[in-house]
């Protein structure tokens, strides 16, 4: 079995620079820096679901219903987090099948920066609708991020490599 010797110069590519390729310590130092980051946004956005989960619409209700609305919220939020570890899991493999090149990883990427904000704003009067099932909505994001940081290559590393070495990815 022959393989392929790797280019003489490695092109930084929008998103991915040029760690991807060799995945030394630079490129696991910044894997781990970004799972730090959404480690401690996550940890945010829990705090945030709690103080509003433990507000006034759980207040309200009498100490039995409450506590069996509380176990209620534990159960959902244990199966929303493997739901969400799932669906992610899935959504790489499907992706993986058909990796993209750079070119289509750069506009998904910077269509998805134009669309945050407006999302963002946009889920603010829902979100606190949703309070009283804050925490397993919650709970099915950080089951979908971890199952994210948690993969061994990305799909737009393995279509950055094939793209590199002229292979077939998705035009």
């Amino acid at each position: 079995m022959t393989t392929q010797a790797p280019p003489d110069v490695i092109p930084a590519l929008p998103g991915l620079g040029t760690t991807w390729y060799e995945r030394g310590v630079r490129y696991w130092a910044r894997r781990v820096w970004t799972a730090v980051l959404f480690f401690l946004v996550l940890a945010f956005i829990c705090c945030i679901a709690l103080r509003l989960y433990v507000g006034v619409p759980r207040s309200d209700l009498p100490p039995t219903v409450r506590t069996a609305w509380d176990w209620t919220q534990a159960i959902a939020s244990g199966v929303a987090v493997v739901w969400g570890w799932m669906k992610q899991r899935r959504d790489h493999r499907r992706k993986l099948l058909a990796p993209p090149n750079p070119q289509q990883m750069w506009d998904a990427k910077r269509g998805d920066t134009r669309r945050a904000p407006g999302l963002a704003r946009a889920a603010v009067l829902p979100l606190l609708i949703a309070a009283p099932v804050l925490p397993a909505i919650v709970a099915w994001g950080v089951g979908w991020f971890v199952a994210m940081l948690t993969v061994h290559e990305y799909p737009s590393e393995v279509g950055a490599r094939l793209w590199l070495q002229g292979g077939t990815s998705r035009t």
